[in-house]
């Protein structure tokens, strides 16, 4: 595995790598042993990586968009080139499989492939004016310096999903990773660096949200603020920006409900519950949270999803075979451990007891073993709050009328799922499941050209897509004369 890290690592601030006398251990969560050593920036490092990327952001901007594409395409070539090794830096650090690793990595790749490709789609419009000789324009700017702040969850994918459409709208970047997982943030600045990407244009600064984030959030020169994270930080960070009127585009989280009727293909509906909830550990904010299942098919959907959650393989990340790998951090796994506990005491019966593995891959890791809960009351924590691990309450409804109630009553809105085969279902589920994501006889990921957006606590904004990519353009209006000034309107005297 060491050779995959470095042993000791910096930030990137305007194309300079710099250190700190303060290191933070990077802790392998399979092992809970240090792997690697990161610093910790001071706000004085995150105002000169602000300093630099507004500098940087006018020559930026000036160039075509063609001309920022090209760069992005190299980025997008490196990643792939070095696919492998990256892919392994994600399971040493954050601990997910290797086959999701290298899934995660190419989608990285997806993200500058695709934006770059607006190149020549970024548009204006002209509309007609009131007045003759005269229209009206409105341009797409960018917007300028960028604060992105990620989670531990997709420490590579989500660098992408903010930095690329970035960099195609003329901005510059300042990006948090989170402090646990920082390593695959700081690998992908060196292949920002190999590529040619010009100095000060992005730039990546570790350290604590306590230190790096408020920096980043109550600066008066960033233009916008992009996070991925929770809700209580989402919270936070939307007050400290409103302090300077910065825009803040939120992705915090969901309880995504998975609605399995009776006329669904109930192998596939296991299957996709399976995947959706145990993926990444069940670290996924548009992970299957709660799974509502008919109840003329509950108890064979109970069986084959419990039959089909002991066949998956708990093991160390770097295996071929591993499907779930440990939880990232012992906090993570107390903290899912504390949910079935009160869940248990509130009266759900553990259908497959999971938990703190009696033989686990190895000593020190933070693993949790998949844990469905049955008799579980919709009012509970665990219907209620994001479990963020491979735990899963399996409810019985009496038809889609009963699972919309339970489904639309949460104060989240990412992502929701319904298999059915009945037309007349899935059109009700379309315009009534309250879901920013619906997803009809499938699951995700979400697809880049699509829109990742919720409602209510699962935060304003969204990403992916043209959608997402109007968050990082500014828009100016023009009102554009040529008459000679023969028709120019004028207050009467």
């Amino acid at each position: 595995m060491s050779g995959d890290l470095r042993s000791e690592y910096r930030f990137f601030v305007n194309g300079e790598w710099v250190s700190t006398p303060e290191l933070r251990p990077i802790v392998d969560p399979s092992t809970g042993q240090v792997v690697a050593r990161v610093p910790d920036a001071t706000a004085a490092h995150v105002n000169d990586a602000i300093a630099s990327a507004r500098q940087a952001q006018a020559a930026w901007g000036r160039k075509s968009p063609l001309e920022r594409a090209v760069v992005m395409k190299r980025v997008a070539a490196l990643i792939r080139r070095d696919v492998e090794r990256l892919a392994r830096i994600v399971s040493i650090e954050q601990g997910k499989p290797l086959k999701e690793s290298r899934g995660e990595v190419g989608g990285s790749a997806g993200f500058f492939d695709y934006f770059a490709e607006f190149a020549r789609r970024i548009q204006g419009e002209i509309l007609p004016s009131d007045f003759p000789g005269e229209q009206i324009w409105i341009q797409r700017l960018p917007i300028g310096v960028v604060g992105a702040i990620i989670p531990w969850n997709y420490p590579s994918a989500l660098v992408a999903r903010k930095v690329a459409p970035s960099l195609i709208a003329g901005n510059t970047v300042v990006l948090k990773p989170h402090e646990e997982t920082p390593l695959s943030a700081l690998e992908l600045a060196h292949l920002f660096e190999e590529a040619g990407v010009p100095k000060g244009v992005v730039n990546i600064v570790t350290g604590s949200g306590k230190v790096v984030g408020e920096a980043i959030t109550v600066s008066p020169d960033i233009a916008l603020i992009t996070m991925t994270g929770s809700v209580p930080t989402g919270k936070t960070i939307m007050a400290r920006a409103a302090v300077n009127l910065t825009p803040v585009s939120l992705e915090l989280g969901g309880k995504a409900p998975f609605i399995v009727l009776e006329d669904a293909d109930i192998d596939l509906a296991v299957r996709s519950a399976v995947t959706s909830r145990y993926m990444n550990c069940g670290q996924v904010c548009i992970c299957n949270e709660r799974t509502l299942v008919h109840e003329s098919i509950y108890d064979v959907f109970v069986e084959k999803f419990i039959a089909a959650s002991k066949a998956l393989k708990v093991g160390l990340p770097l295996d071929e075979a591993t499907d779930i790998g440990p939880k990232v951090s012992l906090a993570e796994l107390e903290k899912v451990e504390r949910k079935v506990e009160e869940a248990v005491t509130a009266g759900a019966k553990v259908a497959l007891a999971g938990g703190r593995p009696q033989n686990a891959p190895t000593k020190g890791g933070f693993w949790f073993t998949p844990t469905v809960l049955t008799g579980v009351d919709t009012d509970s924590d665990i219907m209620r709050s994001e479990i963020f691990g491979p735990v899963v309450p399996i409810v019985p409804i009496t038809s889609f009328d009963h699972a919309l109630s339970i489904a639309n009553d949460t104060r989240y809105g990412l992502s929701a799922y319904v298999f059915t085969n009945n037309m007349r279902t899935i059109m009700r589920a379309v315009n009534e499941v309250a879901f920013g994501e619906v997803y009809i006889n499938r699951v995700g990921p979400e697809g880049v050209q699509g829109f990742h957006t919720g409602y209510g606590d699962s935060g304003p904004g969204g990403d992916d897509g043209i959608h997402g990519l109007e968050t990082f353009l500014a828009k100016k209006t023009v009102y554009l004369n040529y008459s000679g000034g023969q028709t120019v309107p004028l207050m009467p005297y």
